[in-house]
């Protein structure tokens, strides 16, 4: 458990109903959540949906929190405001109302059934890393580099940046 306040990534996509308007209000469930502190959050993004093609685009962004507690328990608090907004889970990268992703939580390193950290797909993955080098430019990923060349490296995918 940390018991120093640490910087935690969540990405935050939404393509069911009104994802704008959905993503927003989870920024603003994030903001108001006790023992965290929101240090910044990205532009929204439209891009192309990941596995499942035949599905309406995403809206994304990426917000940084100063978090105490554990990685864990921080976790959970994802899982239970995306079940506020009617996130189901069943199928792999199938449309949803909110998914909220825990990327990375301060320098832990994990891989256990429940949690990996760095999040597994990040770096593969343009609507995570651009709103990421958006809000933190000069972070680096344990084991993987710079965020900057690792969204260099995905740059063939679908991604607008929304005014």
């Amino acid at each position: 458990m940390a018991t120093r306040p640490v910087t935690a990534y969540v990405a935050l996509g939404a393509n069911l109903g009104a994802p704008i308007v959905t993503v927003r209000a989870a920024i603003e469930a994030l903001r108001g959540l006790a023992g965290a502190r929101l240090l910044s959050v990205s532009s929204l993004y439209r891009t192309a949906p990941v596995g499942l093609r035949d599905q309406p685009d995403f809206i994304n962004a990426v917000a940084a929190l100063e978090v105490t507690g554990s990685a864990d328990d921080f976790l959970a608090t994802l899982f239970a405001i995306e079940a506020s907004f009617g996130r189901v889970r069943g199928i792999k990268n199938a449309p949803r109302t909110l998914d909220l992703d825990l990327l990375l939580f301060g320098a832990e390193l994990r891989d256990s059934p429940g949690l990996t950290l760095p999040h597994p797909r990040l770096i593969e993955r343009a609507f995570v890393l651009a709103p990421l080098a958006e809000i933190a430019p000069t972070l680096v990923i344990d084991g993987h580099g710079p965020v900057a060349q690792l969204l260099a490296d995905v740059d063939g995918q679908r991604i607008e940046r929304l005014p």
